[in-house]
């Protein structure tokens, strides 16, 4: 019969390698680590481990077993230290600004061009609570390939090398031999609190703070919209490459031995950094809601979806449920919370309380607001066609003039709810314009008012194809319809009464010896035209109609009617003026001079007290 291997010579010479490299008892083992050591030093040191363990199973006297588990017990302290010195030694600082911009892809829609006004803009305290100036900000999506050694990855996730194949074959072997002796909590330990620092190291490049859900949701908004656009970048490269590439390595080191096959030392690394970063998202998501906040809401929610299968793939077994969960729960929020803004903007508009006529009828910064808001709301159409999925309750929301609103909507059967939100918003917002133009004590400057603002959302509509869609032509015709009608009162309010000093009747006189024109009435019909222009001119010249075309089609309008009927007037009776003393003092314009003055309507600056006079 063959000898046992594990002979007390073998076991001696096993220890007093382990002793040797006792940095409890040798300066020289303080100083130099094995694993930095030569090859042969490296394996001379395992295999001494190696045949210390095997020893375990037959060393029977007491003395000896005690000899066997000290030199075991040192053996693990001195490998804990090695592990600990690869790990460290070998991990570096990830480039953080080269993972985002691997994530990167073209953007959905850039907010640069669209036209937002001016004027700072907020609704009531009640409403809102801070001025609402939309910022648009997209997340990027991205295409990645992975080949992973456990699990069938997404086409997103792309894992990286994050320590050399060297450090892992060394890595491996120590992990192999510590969770053989029992010591499987230790190396994960080990593994965690390096690797975790490691984590926090990145998470510091990629610009995710530590910051409670508390804290963040003290941040002004204005802050957090930045922070959202960074998260949104950070949490691609944390999913697809930084926790990926996190559990390949633990996979690397781990997989196959034994306890370990549980995904610990993964969740013991990433379980905090990752509810670091998820904690962001969630208190967007259980923020008080306020129109200002859609868009990134909206972002946050599509750069979540996007990575939603991705989530289920890196963290994908039962000990990393939680975090699925979570993720998916923070979706749900940030889906509901888009809903119920909306709702919030819709009656925001209903109660914007402003009571002060904006000058010269010009587009009111509401309008502007509205319509900008909701052709940005177009631009996530798709998103928001999935998430918006109940009409708008039209009749509970009117509380002015109960018939319009829901006449125009009862036309609109078999539009998506999102299209009916989108055509509710815009009916809202002319009822609400409504209103203040009866502000003005004007009427043709309250009529004016609505044709500025009912052309101008004609005109946002057709400048967004997406907008249009949905809109449709047939409301979209509808509202043309509105403005125009609106020019032709402002007309009639304005220029009927001018053009009714320009009629024959009350000018002509007949009796028993002559009849004829009457030079005194025809002297008191030239004064009131002139007075009525001049005050037109000089009234209408402060008025603005912002839209270069909508003027000079009212212009040329005006004209039409103006011009032609006082060159027949002028041509009828100027030589009964004429023939009598100082003309110039009734016929004080030509047909020139008022083609003239009408250049000068709507361009919204005062005009010179007297119209301009063409050289007699």
């Amino acid at each position: 019969m063959e000898p046992p291997e594990n002979t007390a010579g073998a076991i001696e010479s096993a220890e007093k390698i382990i002793l040797r490299w006792d940095s409890t008892a040798s300066e020289e083992a303080r100083e130099r680590m094995i694993f930095d050591s030569d090859r042969q030093e490296i394996d001379r040191y395992l295999q001494a481990v190696d045949e210390i363990q095997r020893s375990m199973e037959s060393v029977t006297v007491t003395d000896d077993q005690n000899k066997v588990n000290g030199a075991i017990q040192i053996a693990m302290a001195r490998l804990e230290d090695e592990f600990r010195n690869i790990l460290i030694s070998h991990t570096g600082p990830v480039e953080a600004e080269s993972l985002v911009e691997s994530v990167r892809s073209t953007p959905r829609a850039d907010s640069t061009g669209v036209d937002f006004p001016e004027e700072d803009y907020s609704f009531e305290d009640s409403v809102v609570s801070k001025e609402v100036e939309v910022e648009f900000h997209v997340g990027e999506s991205s295409s990645r390939s992975s080949s992973s050694s456990k699990y069938q990855s997404t086409t997103s996730i792309r894992e990286i090398d994050l320590i050399p194949s060297e450090a892992i074959y060394d890595l491996r072997s120590i992990a192999e031999r510590m969770i053989s002796a029992g010591y499987f909590r230790e190396c994960v330990q080990v593994y965690g609190s390096v690797r975790k620092s490691a984590m926090d190291a990145s998470f510091r490049q990629l610009g995710i703070e530590k910051l409670s859900i508390g804290d963040i949701q003290r941040l002004e908004w204005e802050v957090l919209e930045t922070k959202i656009k960074k998260w949104i970048r950070a949490a691609k490269v944390c999913i697809r490459i930084l926790f990926a590439s996190e559990k390949k390595l633990c996979e690397q080191i781990f997989e196959g031995l034994g306890t370990a096959s549980d995904d610990s030392c993964f969740i013991e690394t990433v379980k905090g950094p990752a509810i670091q970063l998820f904690n962001f998202a969630e208190a967007i998501s259980i923020s008080r809601r306020s129109p200002e906040k859609l868009f990134k809401i909206l972002d946050l929610h599509d750069a979540l979806s996007d990575l939603l299968p991705d989530v289920d793939v890196v963290f994908e077994s039962k000990s990393a449920e939680s975090i699925r969960v979570q993720a998916a729960e923070i979706q749900s929020r940030l889906a509901e919370a888009a809903r119920g803004i909306l709702s919030e903007f819709e009656n925001a508009i209903l109660r914007e309380p402003s009571r002060i006529p904006v000058p010269g009828g010009t587009i009111h910064p509401l309008t502007r607001y509205v319509m900008n808001y909701i052709s940005l709301i177009s631009d996530y159409k798709q998103t928001l066609i999935e998430l918006i999925v109940s009409k708008p309750p039209t009749g509970s929301r009117y509380s002015g003039d109960p018939t319009t609103p829901d006449m125009e909507f009862a036309e609109l059967e078999g539009r998506t709810p999102l299209a009916l939100h989108l055509i509710w918003i815009i009916v809202i917002l002319q009822f609400n314009l409504d209103g203040k133009s009866k502000l003005y004590k004007d009427a043709s400057l309250a009529h004016l008012f609505m044709m500025n603002n009912v052309h101008y959302i004609v005109q946002k509509i057709k400048g967004s194809p997406e907008l249009r869609e949905m809109i449709g032509d047939d409301y979209l015709k509808k509202l043309t319809g509105k403005f125009r009608q609106a020019a032709t009162s402002y007309q009639r309010a304005t220029w009927v009464r001018v053009l009714y000093c320009l009629r024959d009747e009350g000018l002509h006189v007949s009796g028993s010896f002559s009849s004829g024109v009457s030079k005194s009435a025809l002297r008191e019909r030239f004064k009131t035209f002139n007075a009525m222009f001049e005050e037109v001119h000089r009234t209408q010249a402060t008025w603005l109609i912002p839209d270069n075309q909508l003027r000079e089609e009212l212009r040329i309008s005006i004209s039409e009617k103006l011009i032609p009927a006082y060159r027949s007037f002028l041509g009828r009776f100027r030589s009964h003026i004429e023939s009598g003393k100082h003309p110039e003092t009734y016929i004080k314009y030509s047909v020139e001079d008022l083609e003239t003055a009408v250049l000068d309507f709507f361009e919204g600056y005062p005009v010179s007290q007297h119209l301009r006079r063409r050289s007699q």
